[in-house]
């Protein structure tokens, strides 16, 4: 498997499961990340999420252009780094997004890795 596909594999299934956690079970979703009064807006981000992981994660079966799960990879860890690291560093989140934050950064650096490859690949067809 490329490492295009795994990191879709990976940060699909990630994002997926972190999405449905909250919306399946929300009283072992804030044991883990922290009591939060604004359960609606909890679920609301999980359930936006999910068509996000699904998106992503539809590429590892259709042969298309790339470049848009580049986009919305990238870009959706990148809003994460900062929410979670802004939020957690000033004691509005737990820190446990702190190792969330840092796991968007891994999946930020692969996607950006894939950057060039992904773009050379297309201008040359």
């Amino acid at each position: 498997m490329n490492i295009f596909r795994t990191l879709l594999w990976i940060q699909g299934c990630y994002t997926l499961l972190t999405a449905i956690w909250p919306l399946v079970d929300i009283h072992s979703f804030m044991l883990a990340t922290g009591y939060k009064t604004d359960i609606w807006l909890i679920k609301t981000v999980g359930a936006l999420l999910i068509p996000v992981a699904l998106t992503m994660l539809s590429f590892l079966f259709i042969d298309t252009d790339q470049r848009p799960v580049f986009i919305l990879g990238s870009l959706t860890s990148a809003a994460f780094i900062s929410i979670d690291f802004y939020y957690a560093l000033n004691d509005v989140i737990s820190d446990i997004y702190l190792g969330d934050g840092i796991i968007q950064i891994i999946f930020l650096i692969t996607w950006l890795a894939l950057a060039k490859p992904l773009l050379l690949k297309r201008s040359n067809k």
